[in-house]
């Protein structure tokens, strides 16, 4: 009888909980609607476009639209200026990936630390990513010039410094060296971050037990920031793979392409000989690329990223 008294009384509050579940999931799905919608008009539709146009003969200048199909993909496999550009861009991305990594992770660590005035250090490292690409550039475009800012200091120890930017032996080495300095306190922060959050009690245990500063780094503090090392090499790389700045600004893919990133091939196709189908057709390369190397990041995660095993 209570059973049945009660039922009556619940009634109401049980439409009550399904309204509520009701109205949140109207808001949530309205609050995801805009990045959604905003996703699918600018990223997944002009991606279509792009594969249709890559199968065109697209020259704006000349009036000429017409459908050739694969061709432009077959002219690319047989162009030694495009394997040129991937083997610069390998390289490229080889050098800032490992070097953006391993010295924000040094970074990170020297100074998680809790000393006086230690905040300063963070924000000078972290200070040239709020900085504008473009002024970046020119400012090191000052510096490495032949008669700049480096050279002279390398004078003064009696040491004759190469022609940076215009050389083929160290253009590809200093646009890297720019992109570092650019984009190390990025990931110095998300390391820091990464550092601050391993339990102090398993750093301490590990010291009692006589573990040393570099064992208790490898065996308990690396494997625990695992996944944000796995985060920073996907988005070092991603963002390696489309530069454009530096090389449009410093040495527009030279000197004898040695700098041709794939990105600055695209541009130069496409918007200096108006060759937009081949262009496309380049951007669709870069693409693949960028999903082959972020899913194999992806899939290795498994192996050695921690609570993914």
């Amino acid at each position: 009888m209570a059973h049945l008294t009660d039922s009556p009384r619940r009634a109401p509050r049980r439409a009550s909980r399904l309204a509520s579940a009701r109205r949140e999931a109207a808001l949530g799905a309205a609050m995801v609607a805009g990045p959604v919608l905003g996703a699918l008009g600018f990223g997944i539709a002009p991606l279509f476009f792009i594969a249709w146009y890559s199968l065109h003969d697209w020259q704006p200048l000349a009036g000429r639209f017409d459908f050739v199909g694969p061709a432009n993909f077959v002219e690319l496999a047989g162009s030694k200026t495009f394997h040129q550009s991937l083997l610069v861009t390998g390289g490229f991305v080889i050098g800032v990936v490992l070097s953006e990594t391993v010295v924000a992770l040094l970074l990170a660590t020297l100074l998680n630390r809790r000393l006086r005035g230690i905040g300063v250090f963070r924000a000078a490292y972290f200070a040239p990513v709020v900085i504008a690409y473009a002024a970046w550039a020119l400012v090191w475009d000052y510096l490495l010039a032949s008669n700049g800012v480096v050279n002279s200091f390398l004078g003064l120890l009696g040491i004759t410094g190469p022609d940076w930017l215009n050389s083929p032996s160290s253009a590809l080495v200093s646009v890297i060296l720019i992109v570092l300095f650019k984009g190390v306190g990025q990931n110095m922060i998300l390391f820091l971050a990464a550092l601050q959050g391993v339990p102090r009690e398993l750093t301490e245990a590990g010291e009692l037990d006589g573990a040393g500063g570099f064992g208790r780094f490898r065996h308990i503090t690396f494997p625990l920031i695992t996944p944000t090392v796995m985060m920073v090499l996907i988005l070092t790389t991603v963002g390696a793979l489309n530069i454009f700045v530096p090389i449009q600004l410093l040495t527009h893919g030279g000197p004898g392409g040695s700098t041709n990133v794939i990105s600055y091939y695209l541009y130069e196709v496409a918007f200096r000989q108006q060759e937009f189908g081949m262009g496309s057709a380049i951007g669709i390369v870069l693409f693949a690329v960028v999903l082959a190397l972020t899913l194999a990041q992806w899939g290795l995660r498994k192996r050695w990223v921690h609570d993914e095993r």
